[in-house]
C-alpha cells in the first residue's frame, strides 16, 4: 500500500498547494459561507425560508448550465491562466453581493458566486489533480481537497465572529480581497508546467475498454445514470445541512455559535477521511468505495434527527464528514479511472454541473418542507433512507460495467 510520505508532497508541491488554493478560494461562494448571512440577507429583504432557498437554487441551477458550457475550458487552457481568470470572476461576485440593493439582485449575485467559487474554483482543483497524477491520483487529490476542509474548518468561525462587530456587506468585500490575493500565490506556485503536462496524450490513462470516453459517449452508458442520483445526494443535503443550520440549530436548542463550533470537528474529520480515502482508492481502484462510502452519512443523518444534545450533534457531523470527506476525492478518480482521463474536463464539467443542481435542489426542497410545517431534523431521517437507495443503485451499475481496463502509472 502506497502511503503518502514526505518525499511526495516534497517533489510535487506546488502543484498540490495549486489546488489546495483554489479549493481553499471555492468557499466564496460555497453554501457553507454563504448561509452565514443568511439571517440578516433574509431580514434586510423581507425573505421566508422558501423565498430566500427560491432565489439560491435559480441562481445555482443557472450555474450548473453555465458548468456544462464552460467547463471543458479546462481541457484547452492552462491551469493558471483560467483560474486567475476564475478568482477575478469570484472576487467581484463578492463586491456584487457587499453592494446588492434588492432581493431580485441577489439572483446573478448567486449566480457569479456559486459559479465562480463552488463549480469553477473546485472543478479546477480536481482536474488538474486527477489528470496530472496517475498512480499517485489518490494522494493527489486528497492533498488538493483539504483546501475545501480548511475553508469550512476557518472561515464560518471567523466570519460569524466577525459578524458579531462588522456589517456583513464589510465582510464581503473582505472575502472579495482574499480571492484576488490568491491570484499571485497561484501564478508563483505554477511558474513551470506540472511533468507530465496535462495536455500530454502519452501520459493519459484510459478507462473501460481501454477507451478515452467523450462527455456524449459516457451520457449514453448506463453507469452514469447509476451514479446520477449518488452524486445529488451529498451535494443535495449536505448543502441543505449548512444551509439551514440557523434553523437547525434553533430546533435544537442551541446557539448558532454553537452549532458553527462543531466545525473544526467536521473539518477534521473530513480531513482523515480525505486522506484515508487517498490511500484506499491507490491500492483498491474506486468500484468497492464507490458502494459503501455513503452508509456513514445516513447513520450521520439519522442520529442529526433524532438526537437533542449538543453531543449527538457532533457525533452527526463527524459521521457525515466522514462521507463528505471521501466525497471530495472518490468521484473525481471514478471518472478517470472508469471514462479516461483524456476528456476529463468536459466529463468532469458535467458532473458538477450536477452536484451543482444538487446544490440548487437541496436548500429550496428543505425550505419549501419547513415552511409546510415539516421541520429539517423531521426529514432527515427520510434523507437517510435515500442515501442507502443510491449506494443499491450504484452497486448495480457497477456489477454491469465491469472494472476498468486502464493501467495506472506512476
Amino acid at each position: 500500500m502506497q502511503y503518502p510520505n514526505a518525499r511526495f508532497f516534497r517533489d510535487n508541491f506546488p502543484w498540490l498547494a495549486a489546488g489546495m488554493l483554489m479549493a481553499f478560494s471555492s468557499s466564496y461562494g460555497q453554501t457553507y459561507f454563504i448561509s452565514i448571512f443568511a439571517g440578516e440577507i433574509r431580514a434586510e429583504f423581507g425573505l421566508s425560508h422558501a423565498g430566500w432557498g427560491t432565489i439560491y437554487s435559480a441562481g445555482t441551477l443557472i450555474s450548473a448550465v453555465l458548468m456544462i458550457v464552460l467547463g471543458g475550458l479546462i481541457d484547452r487552457m492552462r491551469v493558471r491562466s483560467l483560474g486567475a481568470a476564475i478568482l477575478v470572476l469570484l472576487a467581484g461576485a463578492c463586491l456584487a453581493m457587499a453592494s446588492v440593493p434588492a432581493a431580485w439582485a441577489l439572483v446573478p449575485v448567486i449566480l457569479g458566486l456559486r459559479f465562480a467559487g463552488q463549480g469553477m474554483c473546485s472543478h479546477i482543483a480536481t482536474t488538474a489533480m486527477a489528470r496530472w497524477f496517475v498512480a499517485s491520483r489518490g494522494r493527489a487529490l486528497a492533498t488538493a481537497t483539504m483546501g475545501f476542509a480548511l475553508g469550512e474548518s476557518i472561515l464560518p468561525i471567523a466570519f460569524v465572529a466577525a459578524l458579531r462587530v462588522t456589517d456583513w456587506r464589510t465582510l464581503w468585500v473582505v472575502a472579495a480581497c482574499l480571492a484576488l490575493a490568491a491570484i499571485p500565490v497561484l501564478f508563483l506556485l505554477l511558474r513551470r508546467e506540472r511533468t507530465p503536462q496535462s495536455m500530454g496524450d502519452a501520459h493519459q490513462s484510459p478507462g473501460l475498454q481501454g477507451r478515452h470516453w467523450t462527455r456524449a459517449e459516457v451520457i449514453r452508458h448506463p453507469l452514469f445514470w447509476c451514479s446520477v442520483p449518488l452524486i445529488i445526494g451529498p451535494a443535495a443535503f449536505i448543502t441543505a445541512l449548512f444551509f439551514q443550520q440557523v434553523h437547525l440549530a434553533e430546533r435544537k436548542g442551541w446557539s448558532h455559535v454553537e452549532f458553527v463550533s462543531l466545525f473544526p470537528l467536521y473539518t477534521a474529520v473530513t480531513i482523515a477521511a480525505m486522506i484515508a480515502s487517498g490511500v484506499l482508492i491507490d491500492r483498491f481502484g474506486t468500484a468497492r468505495l464507490m458502494r459503501v462510502f455513503q452508509f456513514p452519512m445516513m447513520a450521520g443523518f439519522v442520529l442529526m434527527g433524532l438526537g437533542q444534545g449538543i453531543w449527538a450533534g457532533a457525533g452527526a457531523m463527524a459521521l457525515i464528514a466522514l462521507s463528505h470527506g471521501a466525497n471530495t476525492t472518490l468521484p473525481t478518480a471514478f471518472w478517470a479511472d472508469y471514462f479516461g482521463t483524456r476528456h476529463l474536463g468536459a466529463i468532469r464539467a458535467l458532473a458538477a454541473a450536477i452536484m451543482v443542481f444538487g446544490t440548487a435542489l437541496g436548500p429550496i426542497l428543505t425550505g419549501w418542507l419547513i415552511d409546510a410545517g415539516i421541520p429539517f431534523d423531521q426529514q432527515m431521517p427520510v434523507i437517510a433512507l435515500y442515501f442507502v437507495a443510491t449506494s443499491l443503485l450504484i452497486s448495480v451499475g457497477l456489477a454491469a460495467s465491469g472494472d476498468p481496463t486502464s493501467v495506472r502509472e506512476v
